[in-house]
């Protein structure tokens, strides 16, 4: 019986369902397998589901065997003593050819005469001249790959402030964007240092609760509005989105914390004062924080 098996491979840490004809592998095993790029290392990080003769298999990658311990010395190999020099080698023509590139990581495909080459730029490269250098020299096929500062994150760094593997090295293979509006929401400090990556941008964590902040948020009576609640009638000047906890001003001043549940009735909206401003560029649903 053949089995769909997830694989984590190359230096982006891609993921990909491979197709397996025996079915002894399990999470963990490294494995060696044919993708789209060509014979590579990869690890099965998961077992998707097992199939019969039927299941159509076009644009799915294949398992070509368990990686062995010659498999493992080879790459080994590879990445200790072959990438490192390719490295250098690269640097010295981009230097020579005067070219306004950042190299940042150098990928050598295990079972294919196969380079690439990723970099960083602000624009389009002339590179012609430093692939046909790289070609004479490994007498392989060389990709250049222009990627961002995310990428060079997935590629060099390691942990991130919580102590644990970056998201975008360990299992995320979608980077999608991540907004300041989503820090707002949550309450997080705006301090860059303390709400960037290890890449510079914002954190891809902040996007892993927005969705429940969003909706939380959404349920409850915005800062300016006049409500009436169990323990009396008052405006809205702070709120607790996590708790759903809303604390209200009385016209005598006085403040108190009461439980959205207590909300009884909105009594009006938040007023705007004509002619002022937000801080920030207001969104569809700022309330003016």
């Amino acid at each position: 019986m053949k089995q769909i098996l997830t694989v984590r491979y190359g230096v982006l840490k891609n993921t990909a369902d491979f197709i397996a004809s025996f079915n002894s592998l399990k999470k963990g095993d490294q494995v060696i397998v044919r993708s789209n790029r060509g014979i590579e290392f990869g690890e099965v990080v998961m077992q998707v589901k097992e199939i019969d003769d039927n299941f159509p298999v076009e644009n799915i990658g294949e398992v070509l065997r368990k990686a062995t311990p010659d498999d493992k010395e080879k790459l080994g190999k590879i990445d200790n003593e072959m990438v490192p020099v390719e490295f250098k080698f690269c640097q010295k023509k981009i230097k020579e050819h005067k070219l306004l590139m950042k190299l940042a990581s150098v990928e050598h495909l295990y079972g294919t005469k196969k380079i690439i080459f990723y970099y960083l730029a602000n624009g389009r490269i002339d590179f012609r001249e430093l692939v046909k250098d790289l070609a004479k020299e490994y007498q392989a096929r060389i990709e250049m790959k222009q990627i961002g500062v995310r990428d060079e994150a997935r590629l060099l760094a390691d942990y991130e402030h919580c102590g644990r593997e970056l998201c975008c090295r360990s299992y995320l293979k979608n980077l999608e964007p991540v907004t300041m509006k989503m820090a707002k929401n949550q309450k997080a400090t705006l301090d860059p240092s303390k709400i960037s990556g290890r890449c510079g941008r914002l954190m891809c964590c902040l996007r892993y609760e927005d969705k429940v902040y969003e909706e939380l948020k959404n349920s409850m009576p915005k800062k300016g509005s006049v409500v009436k609640t169990t323990k009396g009638t008052g405006e809205v000047v702070n709120y607790d989105v996590l708790q759903q906890l809303v604390v209200i001003e009385a016209e005598n001043g006085n403040r108190q914390s009461v439980s959205v549940s207590e909300v009884i009735d909105k009594v009006r909206e938040p007023l705007r004062q004509k002619g002022s401003a937000c801080e920030h560029t207001c969104e569809k649903d700022c309330d003016g924080e």
